[in-house]
């Protein structure tokens, strides 16, 4: 780093103390209207750069094979960035309603893009992994008709491909985002299609006032829609999760007591800015107190080539904190230490439940305890965290200060929510200022937000089990992911847990597969280290390290990889579809019916089983119509 980039560490600028219970409490005995908090994050970020106009906001390393070099944005920088492409976006017509669809990797631009959409409008992530029928409902949904995406410089795929459907999803303005690494070209490299006006963002700000020093009209409140960001995607249609700027300043604030970082120290952020964590954790809370963010290569935690990179970055740029997803830290677990990374302190771990094994391979290898933590979409990003010192065995954390969580027993049909005593599981639920808005719906022209069935008597469904103790979190899984055998509930975790002891397993998923006189029955599908391992051993192991006889797994599969999300979340519909899959066409071939082709997808949360082919497709659909699925044939579809 050039001297320019460190200066001494200082403590968080007037935050409160959290180390435990007895801080949380007292931090609470003072009203949240009371501490002065900015409560939008465009005054969050014009706060932050009048107090540290010089600090350094954020390092971007534009190629993570060479993690010496990087761009370094300043707080003051950042704001007159966010001033310059909000008078872009105002003049080729964003308003405060007006959402402004962002899809590319990570890049200086894309965080001051998203800023910028949040001062004059509404930003709205999108994972360009998406496919193009996702992403049309996302920008019809949200009715935004400026999509700022990844220059060719940057991702030459992407843009293609959304320069050949932009038209399509009604977008009138596509705004190309240029490399950290590479100047920009010329707008003719860009591309046109009729009807559509594709520009370089550097020239569209170009366009704009000399020196904005204010935004191109009032800025946000805090109770008005700041980003609309999807959940899910994978299965069915994804949904638009609405947070107002009152949820996200808030929520900075509270992250930022959790992190206690100040001016001088930093965090690595490498998931993708279409992700909560990613914005908030590592982009809108340090700005409370100072800190800097450290955004290793486009791709971050998705580049393979960081790994090998990662301790030798880490002995640089001397980060204090990191932020990732389970499957990053088993990656670097495998990593042997070769620099000196005794300024990290704080590895944090959220987004799916962190497996033992990890927890335990990570610490041998590093001699640093991951602090987990939980949190949704829904709730703005993180309802608990670890905090250092204060890790409890089984927990997720202690819950973050002015938000409520309980495990409660809800009544489906009066709607009531009735908390349970301290140690009793059940759907865990959150109330508190960070609670999204709901989710974005449309009808026709009509654009409005609904918290139905979501919120319920004044507290959000996570659709999570777990319980609560001493203001500490413990989860359970999930409510969907649970085996339903026989009227037995089994968490999948007991079965992935038994599995990664084994010390030839690499990854475990457990679902529940189709069972008839049972509803499901649990299967399980791992990967190896070594191929010597038999399914065999593999079943015996589990049967001796399950005590739950009910849980023991019916079937293991081998696999080359388990499916995971783009930010590395464990995809369990894929696995439950696969297995599924499997056993219908063993099924049917053993009872002859072997001339049926079988897909099995979700919709609306259930199996659909769609057979095709001669014949005996109405023997195989008779053959299954016992099981508690939905199946479809290609005569049943024409009849339709």
């Amino acid at each position: 780093m050039s001297p320019a980039d460190v200066r001494p560490p200082t403590g968080p600028a007037d935050l409160p103390p959290l180390t435990g219970s007895a801080d949380l409490h007292a931090i609470e005995r003072v009203p949240l209207a009371d501490r002065g908090l900015a409560l939008t994050t465009y005054e969050l970020l014009a706060r932050a750069a009048r107090q540290w106009p010089d600090e350094p906001c954020s390092l971007w390393i534009p190629d993570a094979a060479a993690i010496e070099d990087h761009v370094t944005v300043t707080f003051a920088a950042l704001l007159d960035r966010v001033h310059r492409i909000a008078h872009a976006l105002h003049a080729v017509g964003v308003g405060r309603d007006d959402a402004v669809t962002l899809m590319a990797p990570n890049c200086s631009d894309l965080l001051a893009a998203t800023l910028a959409a949040e001062a004059v409008g509404v930003a709205a992530p999108v994972n360009a992994a998406l496919d193009v029928r996702h992403v049309s409902h996302l920008v019809r949904l949200t009715g935004s008709r400026v999509l700022v995406a990844a220059g060719p410089e940057l991702d030459k795929a992407l843009w293609e491909r959304l320069l050949d459907s932009a038209t399509d999803l009604g977008i009138e303005v596509l705004v190309a985002l240029s490399s950290d690494a590479v100047a920009p070209g010329s707008a003719a490299g860009l591309g046109t299609r009729p009807g559509l006006r594709t520009v370089r963002l550097d020239d569209l700000v170009d366009d704009g006032p000399a020196v904005p020093d204010a935004l191109p009209a009032a800025p946000p409140k805090p109770d008005d829609p700041a980003a609309f960001f999807h959940t899910g995607g994978t299965t069915g249609t994804p949904k638009v999760a609405v947070h107002t700027h009152r949820n996200q300043a808030v929520m900075a604030w509270t992250l930022a007591l959790a992190g206690r970082s100040g001016t001088g120290q930093s965090i690595v952020a490498g998931l993708p800015l279409f992700h909560v964590n990613a914005l908030l954790v590592t982009a809108l809370a340090p700005m409370v107190s100072g800190a800097r963010s450290i955004w290793p290569g486009p791709l971050g935690y998705r580049d393979p080539k960081l790994y090998a990179a990662f301790w030798r970055l880490v002995e640089r740029y001397r980060p204090r904190a990191m932020s990732a997803v389970p499957t990053v830290y088993a990656y670097l677990a495998a990593i042997p230490v070769d620099a000196d990374i005794s300024s990290l302190e704080s590895p944090v771990v959220g987004a799916a439940p962190l497996p033992d094994s990890v927890r335990r391979t990570f610490a041998r290898t590093t001699g640093l305890a991951l602090l987990e933590g939980y949190g949704l979409t829904e709730g703005t990003c993180a309802s608990a965290a670890t905090l250092p010192g204060d890790a409890r065995p089984g927990s997720a954390g202690q819950r973050l200060p002015y938000q409520a969580v309980a495990a409660a027993e809800i009544d489906e049909a009066s709607g009531r929510v009735r908390p349970l005593p301290a140690g009793e599981v059940g759907e865990l639920v959150i109330s508190g200022p960070t609670v999204f808005a709901g989710y974005l719906k449309r009808d026709g022209d009509r654009r409005w937000v609904s918290d139905r069935d979501v919120v319920v008597d004044g507290w959000l469904r996570t659709g999570d089990l777990g319980f609560v103790r001493d203001d500490h979190v413990h989860l359970r899984g999930r409510r969907k992911d649970l085996i339903l055998r026989g009227g037995h509930n089994i968490d999948p975790a007991v079965i992935e847990d038994a599995l990664l002891a084994h010390p030839a397993v690499t990854a475990a998923g457990a679902v529940g597969r189709p069972d008839r006189t049972s509803g499901e029955v649990p299967v399980a599908f791992v990967t190896l280290a070594t191929p010597e391992v038999t399914v065999e051993e593999l079943t015996a192991w589990a049967g001796r390290h399950i005590s739950e006889p009910a849980a023991c797994p019916k079937a293991i599969t081998v696999a080359d990889s388990i499916p995971l999300t783009e930010v590395g979340k464990p995809y369990k519909p894929a696995l439950r579809e696969a297995a599924a899959a499997r056993h219908f066409r063993d099924e049917l071939i053993e009872h002859g019916v072997d001339a049926v082709e079988v897909a099995v997808g979700h919709q609306d949360g259930r199996l659909v089983v769609r057979l095709t082919g001669d014949g005996e497709v109405g023997a195989a659909a008779a053959l299954l119509r016992d099981y508690d699925v939905d199946i479809s044939t290609e005569a049943e579809e024409a009849d339709q």
